[in-house]
């Protein structure tokens, strides 16, 4: 499957999500101070006790926008007040809505990185999303050695070496989106399943050690802008896929 064009559309006015679609929302973590306090606003209690955690400003400011940001798109999808919404957590950690108004018919995830957010939602099913910055200090061979599976290494080795960076990073958002819309986060292992990850290859979950999962899965690959390696896991097959551009009219723009 093709990536998304990095250049993303502001959403239309009447814009519903459809029983077979999935929405991926562009957030800027970059906020000014008045937008900022609005979606503090609309955090519950909780939040805003994992907002003050942060050591740094910018930090605590690029949670609080991600985490406003979520709200606001939720409400918009449902119909309700950005501040009404309210979370569960499993065991290992992944949110979803409280269910006894409805809510629980809609499957969401959240990832950020370096700037930018990017927020996953669907009513198909279960969904996962990662966004990651190419780093290039990172020592991606090392660390896929540690972490990928042994077909997953041998692939990255067989790239040319200038783009086993860009094919780490692929890898890495592909498997982070996969468990975490299995709702495990890492305590599922990642050299227990493969996925592609050359650059001419579309994006699919390869295998799953032990069991036929990876035939119930669909990925696709994400191009939030310049520099970002991005994934969504999904469920289920694939369908269609919308991105939009988060902006802070949607603050304006709820029931």
């Amino acid at each position: 499957m093709k990536n998304i064009p990095a250049s993303w559309p502001s959403p239309p006015q009447n814009l519903t999500l459809g029983a077979e679609e999935v929405h991926v929302w562009r957030v800027e973590l970059n906020q000014s101070a008045q937008c900022v306090e609005a979606l503090r606003r609309t955090l519950a209690e909780d939040e805003l006790k994992r907002a003050e955690r942060f050591y740094f400003d910018s930090d605590r400011q690029h949670f609080i926008v991600a985490r406003g940001a979520l709200r606001t798109i939720l409400g918009r999808h449902l119909g309700a007040q950005p501040d009404q919404l309210r979370f569960v957590y499993s065991s290992h950690g992944k949110p979803a809505l409280v269910g006894d108004c409805g809510f629980d018919a809609i499957h969401f995830n959240v990832a950020h990185s370096y700037g930018i957010a990017l927020v996953g939602v669907t009513r198909v099913s279960e969904i996962g999303i990662d966004v990651e910055y190419v780093r290039r200090e990172v020592e991606h061979l090392s660390i896929a050695r540690r972490f990928f599976s042994s077909g997953e290494v041998a692939a990255l080795y067989a790239l040319p070496a200038d783009l086993r960076q860009e094919a780490f990073f692929t890898c890495w958002t592909r498997k982070e989106a996969f468990i975490k819309a299995r709702g495990e986060g890492l305590s599922y292992p990642l050299d227990q399943f493969d996925v592609s990850l050359a650059p001419d290859e579309p994006a699919a979950l390869l295998s799953v050690r032990g069991c036929s999962t990876a035939r119930g899965w669909s990925l696709r690959s994400l191009s939030p802008g310049p520099g970002y390696a991005a994934a969504l896991a999904l469920e289920g097959e694939a369908c269609r896929l919308a991105c939009w551009q988060w902006s802070a009219y949607l603050m304006h723009n709820n029931p």
